[in-house]
């Protein structure tokens, strides 16, 4: 989700932004680590983001003051875990503001929270559980990309509904209103998105398996004869 620039009170903008600089700024310093332990893991990194940016730069018309798209996050989390993405969507959506108009830069810290850092959490938790129950990797790929994208949505309309309560049902009946409306959007990019996830984990799992492996995102032949 990005909610547009000046959407929101400025309490709650920079609440908001106060909320998530910690989390940018602990990713900041995962993704130089990880780049100068493991500079081979580079590429990989500018894949995740380029995935991020690309997909959520497609932009569909939703409740006023914001805007229905994928998030693309949750491959990021999975390969690098949440902490990096917080950073990397960070950079997307500051890129998004200043050359798209999509989001704003009064709005960032509450667009970052909703897409850098809520759904990329949820999304690691998912392909997490889906190890520990034993499903196929594309079902965890599936339910990991589909869900961060969905919880994105549900955060943002929190964020919505705190900030524009319904007069009569106050946040609680503003949070349904909102999701009862982004979900006419927002529910077939997820599927489409996690469908997407899986064709493109498919194909890094052949261009950079030894990477995936080190990662631990695949498991290494050592692992599986053990």
């Amino acid at each position: 989700m990005h909610i547009a620039e000046g959407f929101l009170p400025v309490g709650h903008a920079v609440a908001w932004f106060v909320v998530s600089t910690p989390f940018v700024v602990h990713g900041a310093r995962a993704v130089i680590k990880e780049s100068k332990e493991h500079p081979e893991s580079r590429l990989l990194l500018a894949a995740a983001g380029a995935f991020t940016f690309v997909l959520s730069s497609i932009k569909l018309p939703s409740v006023t003051g914001s805007s229905s798209h994928p998030t693309g996050t949750g491959l990021g989390a999975i390969l690098f875990r949440p902490p990096i993405m917080a950073f990397m969507a960070t950079v997307v959506l500051l890129f998004q503001a200043l050359l798209l108009a999509h989001g704003g830069l009064t709005t960032l810290g509450a667009n970052v929270f909703s897409m850098g850092i809520a759904g990329p959490w949820v999304g690691y938790w998912v392909w997490k559980l889906n190890a520990k129950l034993g499903w196929s990797r594309d079902v965890g790929v599936f339910f990991a990309m589909a869900l961060a994208d969905l919880s994105t949505y549900l955060v943002t309309s929190f964020q919505l509904a705190l900030a524009f309560p319904d007069p009569v049902s106050g946040i609680a009946g503003s949070v349904v209103k909102f999701l009862g409306v982004f979900a006419l959007s927002q529910v077939p990019l997820a599927i489409a998105e996690g469908i997407l996830g899986v064709l493109v984990f498919r194909i890094l799992t052949d261009v950079a398996k030894p990477e995936l492996q080190r990662l631990g995102v695949l498991r290494s032949p050592e692992k599986v004869a053990a």
